[in-house]
Parts: C-alpha cells; sequence; structure tokens
C-alpha cells in the first residue's frame, strides 16, 4: 500500500526502471514530475499529453534546475533513478552525476520538505565480495568508476535529513530492457547467430516484484535504510542461456563458457534476508518465470528500449 495523493519526482524517469514506475503510479492517481537527460532513457516511453505527468528534460548535474524543479513540483516522494555509466574511463562524468547530482537531489528534498526519498544502487558496490550470497552489511568495495561513484552518492543520500531508503537492486528483468545477456541471448538466437555465455553468476528480479517492494517503501511509515533486494538466489549465464534457448525451442549445440573478464566479478548475488525481515517483503516469481516473461514481451514488442504504453489523453497499464 502506497501514500494517497502522491506528487513524486523521478529522476531518470524515462530510463527502463523510472519509466516503468511512471506506468505503474500514474493510473493510480498520482502526479509524476520526471527529470531526464536521457543520455541513456528515451524520450518517446514519456510522451507528451499524458494527463499528471510533467517531463523535464536536463541533468541532475545542474543544481539550478534541480532547485526550480523542486520548488516548483512541491514533491511529496522522491525516486532517484538517474545516474551515469556508460563510459568506464569517463570518472568526471560519473562523478559529476552519481555524486554531485545525488547531492543536488538529496539537499533539495531536505530544503522542500519532501516526506520520503528512495534511491536506487548498484551491487557493483560490493564490489568482489568475501561471502555470496551478499549480506546488506558486507564491506562495500567499488573498484569501477560507476560502483565507486554511487557509492559516495548513496552514502551523502544517507546523510540527508530526508527519511531515506536505498535499494541495492538485482538484475530486474521487465518492459524495455535492451541491455543484458537476456536480451542478447534472445536477438542471437532468433537470428540463428552463435552465442558465448561468461563463467558468471547473477541474480535476476521480476519487474512485479519490483513494484510490490516499491509500493512498501513509499509509504510514509514504512522502514528507511539500506536494503538488498534480490531472491537471493543464484544462476549462471549458462542458466539463462539455456532457458531463452528452451523458449525459443533452438538447439544452438556446445555454446562456449569464457571466465570472466578483469573487470567482472564471478559471483554477485545479494541476500534478501534482512529485507525481508523488516519490510515484511519477499520476491514471489521465481526465475523461469521471469524469464519467461521478459520473453513474451519482446515477442509482442521486440528488443527495444523505447516502447511505451502510455497513450495521450489517458493513463492505462499493460503488461
Amino acid at each position: 500500500m502506497t501514500a494517497d495523493n502522491m506528487r513524486i519526482l523521478i529522476t531518470g524517469g524515462a530510463g527502463c526502471l523510472g519509466s516503468r514506475l511512471v506506468e505503474h503510479y500514474l493510473p493510480r492517481g498520482h502526479e509524476i514530475l520526471v527529470l531526464d537527460n536521457f543520455a541513456t532513457g528515451n524520450r518517446e516511453v514519456v510522451p507528451d499529453g499524458i494527463d499528471g505527468l510533467t517531463v523535464v528534460e536536463g541533468s541532475i548535474v545542474d543544481k539550478a534546475l534541480v532547485d526550480e524543479c523542486f520548488t516548483d513540483f512541491q514533491p511529496t516522494h522522491v525516486i532517484h533513478s538517474a545516474a551515469a555509466y556508460k563510459d568506464p574511463d569517463d570518472w568526471a562524468s560519473d562523478a559529476a552525476t552519481n555524486v554531485t547530482g545525488s547531492i543536488h537531489v538529496a539537499r533539495a528534498a531536505e530544503a522542500t520538505g519532501v516526506k520520503r526519498l528512495i534511491n536506487f544502487q548498484t551491487a557493483l558496490t560490493y564490489g568482489r565480495p568475501d561471502t555470496v550470497p551478499i549480506p546488506v552489511d558486507a564491506p562495500l568495495r567499488p573498484f569501477t568508476s560507476y560502483g565507486i561513484s554511487k557509492t559516495a552518492g548513496e552514502q551523502f543520500m544517507m546523510m540527508g535529513k530526508v527519511p531515506t531508503v536505498s535499494l541495492r537492486l538485482a538484475n530486474i528483468a521487465g518492459p524495455r530492457l535492451a541491455i543484458g545477456p537476456i536480451p542478447t541471448f534472445y536477438t542471437r538466437l532468433k537470428a540463428g547467430k552463435p552465442c558465448f555465455c561468461s563463467d558468471t553468476v547473477r541474480d535476476f528480479l521480476d519487474m512485479t516484484d519490483f513494484m510490490s517492494v516499491m509500493d512498501i517503501v513509499l509509504h510514509d511509515d514504512a522502514p528507511t535504510g539500506i536494503f538488498n533486494i534480490s531472491t537471493g538466489e543464484g544462476k549462471s549465464i549458462k542458466n539463462v542461456f539455456d532457458a531463452i534457448a528452451g523458449y525459443l525451442n533452438v538447439d544452438p549445440g556446445d555454446v562456449p563458457i569464457e571466465p570472466p573478464g578483469a573487470d567482472d566479478v564471478p559471483a554477485v548475488v545479494l541476500d534478501p534476508i534482512e529485507t525481508e525481515r523488516v519490510l515484511g517483503w519477499s520476491a514471489k516469481i521465481d526465475f523461469e518465470e521471469t524469464i519467461k516473461r521478459m520473453l513474451e514481451w519482446y515477442d509482442e514488442h521486440g528488443v527495444s528500449a523505447i516502447h511505451s504504453h502510455l497513450k495521450a489523453g489517458k493513463t492505462q497499464v499493460d503488461g
């Protein structure tokens, strides 16, 4: 159950998660402002003419713009989904968005009396963990530009005066997922192209389960803090490959298994036990169903990050 009559400001609201949140909350009568520079998000998924939706193009690095959005919109709740991650060698851009931009969002939330701030965090904050599944109190050892900058941003947000929840996320599968092993294997196997699998293990979470935890943490009375959001179940990339090949009913033969790269982590599986204890939430959709739902979406819409369920003049969700 979420709070009534929310005014939700979503940074990065044109991305995979942000746009799905728009589709989830807009039909429920909440007002939403999306702030996105469309560096990785797509303008088409948050079209003009949607009742209750305001879209502002710009970056959270621009403090004046962030302050203006908060002052004009007066959000009650903020979902901080914006992040820079495209170029691992562009440390300055990652730091500007993920650290300084996060500070701008946190400070603007304080200044305008926001009731609740939800931050999205990467599992890369743990670096190469000592144990798997990774408990939420495991040491933070990020070693990539994205992981380091996101970790600093999270720490600043948790220092703020606004009740804050930071969600450390598993790999979430749902509408408009266009990067990673699932869409890659789907498109290549359909085209009869060869594939290879990295010898790594990851956790996969269905979008429905992600939305269910969002409904909990957005409630004003919900606990605050840092939480792992995951099934807690690790699956190899070969497991993903086999599931997709089985769904497509193709026999690709032997597929090469390659060792993880120097900048990769062999196993990233988040332990949700504290999340289950504190929030009373647990994932309900198993791996096989998660993959099946994702592939059915590709069958209908294709592997694209730009399909939108929002239609001008009304707010509805399908799928």
